[in-house]
């Protein structure tokens, strides 16, 4: 590239230059002669290395590549994702995008945001275990090889830091030599010559452990220090200040990074529901196989949670398959448990002869048990330790041959991965790792005379299955991480017969009388009478394993009440934990989470951590201004709840001032309902202030709640700022006119409102007028319901001018406001020329025989209500107007032409 702009310069300057470059030894001059060459070479032999894995990455449907996908541009980590467990962040979200700030392609992630904005040193991208994060890496590699993306970075310098796990001490310049070896000159790679990018993929396989406080600084590429301290220097821009850098990680481990470091994080989103229709259609199309996976997942709401994450939907559509090919579709699984237990059956099985002597066929299942059992040994170990990669040295410390591992079982559970430093080993996924841990810990606990979480021998003595199994569930609930979670839901599905069926050849169970299922059942249910105060994920994790367990009486129970809103006076301690379970495991109970009756300051304290799970949540009960605060603030942090009825629980100004807060930094809540809380003037000024900044609450309800005109007025004021706010519902409050002025002077601002309820106030003819004024100017308001307010004919004749000219109100409600014929001829008059209203209620009025006849004339002519009768369907309403019976006579005569109008009451 620069050797061909200076020969494409026919001066003899560039003549100059080019001959004094050509006769200089230094290296920039060298990195200018052979820039062409090095990249060249530097991009075919990436890739060649990242070729061999695109049969592995791509999804080949167009739909699902990552080419079409983006990441998410996210504020950072939530408390949730940095000490919860994968898959209880999956289930949370159920595939939903959590929210973030914009979406960015892989060719927009390593450039500035805005024209004056600085490209970012340090991007940081999390995922759970098998989202897919590797995947993206190597896509990005292989498009920046091929020059379709990022063509201004020089260099991609791309170390996954499961192979950095062999080195004790290196230098920068050393690493990328060993990684490298066709970069001649290194220092010039990582100095400010070039835009170079350096790739850590998988910070969660790292061993080491970050300490970014009290790490040795470093800032000399070529001196050598501990593996970890050249990692923590990278990050923090001592070493190799002018190289950008891309991490990806776990959640949790990326925790570790101190947030000032990273200058950008984004998220790779799962699967969600019609990602997984896609995929399944796509690859299992065949004999209707896709239909089939899809209804099997639909009915078992665990598994379909588990296929957000790509890795796992392959496996688990991939065993079903299998099972529906071998025609046993009654044997589909349920659980988590079955699932896995069927897949190592499925591997254990493919590619082995058909037609095998006996002899050879036990020889076969003796290799497998071996393989199993001492992988199981080496998965259980290292899951206490945290530790998810492995070295040929560690496989065979466990007694793993190497050999093996390439067999269909052995290839089936682990995935190989080599480099210049390094091969590694580590689970097909992490899930996997959890599932062989709890089926080695199962055989194990009943021999073992020690404590299994003890490695060595060196313990106190452990007899008997159920002296091992408390022992593991003591362990699971002391993790805060939860990090043993998925290990105790295994080890528990393992006791159902039915479950354990397919490993029979494979693990040495010995003989089942269902009685070890039994005493589980009534173990974990007296762990749930005993849990704290709170419902934490540990307890819940409990009901997770008794649905493992497939013993499900207790959790049907609690759902079926939860369906029919009769969980009152039934919230005991094991209830409390069932439900949390349920706002997890069930999308129908999440969605809509009716807990009227149910709740009070103890029981609200209690379910919190769960509630906060569900995405519409109806209270109608006492929690008081205690409960409502107690609430609010955990609802600063809550990803999942929308949707909140608050109706009627005694709130009053203190609590609702609490939960306005809430509004300023929550940006997941839509719809407020706040009705009959005694919320106040303070109240109202603070759910003002709330609404200048919050950009995504759409619906707020504060009937009934004693705003008066000052409350009003703030709200008002709120509106000429905040323009996302659809409706808000204001019905008897004690607005006069003066609350009702500041509201229309907003209106004359405001272009996000669509739905305006004013019912039951005091709101009189000069706040009629003023109305009349904002709707001549506002085309936005869609619904106005001034039903039972002071408006009088005089009011009603100046909204009535006012809908002539205007073209948004659809629906206008003026019930009960003392409308006579004069106000009705007025309206009669609106509706030749207005083509928009679509419902006009003038119930419980006294317009009489003529009012009546102004209006059927009006009909004869609104022929132009036809066209919007397609979508809407028009409602004219006239019960107890006093009518006589030329009135009536003219509305029939009227209904003979008027082919739009559907209801007449």
């Amino acid at each position: 590239m620069f050797t061909t702009i200076i020969t494409g310069k026919e001066s003899q300057s560039s003549d100059a230059l080019q001959a004094f470059i050509e006769s200089s030894d230094s290296d920039v001059a060298q990195l200018i002669l052979n820039y062409d060459a090095m990249v060249k070479k530097h991009k075919e032999v990436l890739l060649q290395q990242y070729e061999k894995h695109r049969d592995r990455d791509s999804v080949s449907c167009p739909k699902l590549n990552i080419s079409s996908r983006t990441l998410l541009l996210v504020d950072g980590l939530s408390d949730f994702q940095q000490k919860e467990h994968d898959l209880m962040q999956v289930g949370v979200t159920r595939g939903g995008r959590r929210n973030h700030l914009r979406q960015l392609g892989l060719a927009k992630l390593f450039e500035p945001l805005t024209r004056v904005s600085l490209p970012p040193r340090v991007t940081l991208t999390i995922g759970v275990a098998g989202i897919g994060k590797t995947t993206w890496v190597r896509h990005f590699i292989r498009q920046w090889c091929q020059g379709t993306i990022c063509p201004d970075i020089h260099f991609v310098l791309p170390l996954t830091l499961c192979e950095l796990n062999s080195l004790e001490k290196v230098s920068a310049e050393r690493l990328l030599k060993m990684t490298f070896p066709h970069l001649q000159v290194p220092s010039l790679v990582l100095s400010n010559a070039c835009r170079t990018l350096l790739i850590l993929d998988g910070l969660d396989e790292f061993r080491s452990t970050l300490n970014f406080s009290d790490a040795a600084p470093c800032n000399d590429p070529k001196k050598e220090v501990s593996i970890d301290d050249l990692v923590t220097n990278v990050i923090r821009g001592n070493l190799l200040p002018d190289v950008a850098v891309w991490v990806t990680s776990r959640p949790g481990v990326a925790s570790l990074i101190p947030g000032g470091l990273v200058d950008r994080v984004t998220e790779i989103p799962g699967f969600s529901p019609e990602d997984i229709q896609i995929f399944l259609n796509h690859h299992f199309s065949e004999k209707d196989f896709a239909s089939r996976i899809w209804a099997h997942l639909e009915s078992q709401k665990i598994l379909m949670v588990m296929c957000y994450i790509p890795c796992i939907c392959w496996m688990l559509a991939e065993t079903l398959l299998y099972i529906m090919q071998s025609g046993r579709q009654e044997s589909l699984p349920k659980t988590c448990t079955e699932l896995y237990a069927h897949y190592c059956s499925m591997k254990a099985e493919v590619g082995e002869p058909r037609g095998r002597e006996p002899v050879k066929s036990e020889q076969v299942h003796a290799t497998n048990r071996k393989l199993l059992g001492n992988l199981g040994r080496l998965a259980f170990y290292s899951l206490l330790k945290h530790k998810y990669t492995f070295s040929e040295q560690d496989l065979r410390a466990y007694g793993i041959d190497i050999l093996l591992t390439q067999s269909s079982l052995g290839a089936g559970v682990l995935i190989r991965r080599e480099s210049n430093i390094h091969t590694t080993y580590r689970f097909t996924h992490l899930t996997l790792q959890e599932f062989l841990a709890a089926t080695f810990y199962h055989v194990s606990s009943k021999r073992a005379i020690f404590d299994l979480f003890s490695e060595s021998t060196m313990s106190w003595p452990k007899i008997g299955f159920q002296n091992h199994f408390r022992s593991a569930f003591q362990h699971s609930q002391q993790a805060e991480d939860g990090h043993l979670d998925l290990f105790v839901r295994f080890l528990t599905g393992l006791l159902c017969p039915t479950t354990i069926k397919p490993l029979a050849g494979l693990l040495a169970l010995g003989k089942d009388d269902g009685s070890q299922k039994d005493w589980a059942a009534g173990f974990l249910q007296g762990l749930l009478s005993s849990v704290g105060s709170v419902v934490s994920l540990r307890a819940v994790n409990l009901a997770y394993c008794l649905q493992e367990l497939q013993h499900t009486e207790l959790l049907r129970s609690v759902e079926e009440d939860l369906r029919q809103g009769s969980l009152a006076g039934k919230l005991t301690r094991p209830h409390c934990v069932v439900l949390g379970y349920l706002l997890h495991a069930s999308p129908e109970c999440s969605e809509q989470t009716n807990l009227t009756g149910c709740l009070n300051y103890s029981t609200v304290k209690s379910l919190l951590p769960q509630l906060l799970y569900c995405t519409h949540l109806r209270s109608n009960n006492s929690i008081g201004s205690k409960g409502a605060k107690f609430l609010a603030e955990a609802l600063k942090m809550n990803q999942a709840l929308i949707s909140i009825n608050f109706q009627n629980n005694s709130i009053a100004e203190e609590g609702a001032q609490a939960i306005a807060e809430v509004l300023q930094c929550n940006r997941k809540l839509v719809s407020l309902n706040m009705r009959k809380n005694t919320v106040g003037v303070g109240g109202a000024k603070k759910f003002a202030e709330a609404l200048k900044t919050n950009r995504t609450l759409t619906k707020l309800i504060l009937c009934s709640n004693q705003l008066g005109d000052k409350g009003t007025v703030a709200l008002a004021e709120a509106l000429t700022f905040n323009h996302t706010l659809l409706s808000l519902q204001l019905q008897s409050n004690s607005i006069s006119n003066k609350g009702m002025t500041a509201l229309t002077k907003a209106l004359r601002l405001n272009r996000g409102l669509v739905s305006l309820n004013l019912r039951e106030n005091s709101i009189g003819v000069e706040g009629a007028k003023n109305m009349a004024q904002a709707l001549q100017e506002n085309n936005t308001l869609q619904n106005l319901d001034l039903t039972a307010n002071l408006l009088h004919d005089d009011g009603v004749q100046a909204i009535a001018g006012a809908i002539k000219f205007n073209q948004g109100l659809t629906s206008l409600h003026l019930q009960w406001n003392f409308i006579k014929s004069t106000a009705t001829k007025a309206l009669a008059q609106a509706l030749l020329s207005n083509t928009t209203i679509q419902l006009l209620d003038l119930q419980e009025n006294t317009i009489g025989n003529e009012g009546v006849t102004y209006l059927a004339e009006a009909l004869k002519v609104n022929m132009s209500l036809r066209t919007l009768c397609v979508f809407y369907a028009i409602c004219f309403s006239l019960q107890g107007v006093s009518a006589g019976t030329s009135g009536a006579v003219a509305m029939a005569e009227a209904l003979t032409s008027n082919q739009t109008l559907q209801t007449l009451e």
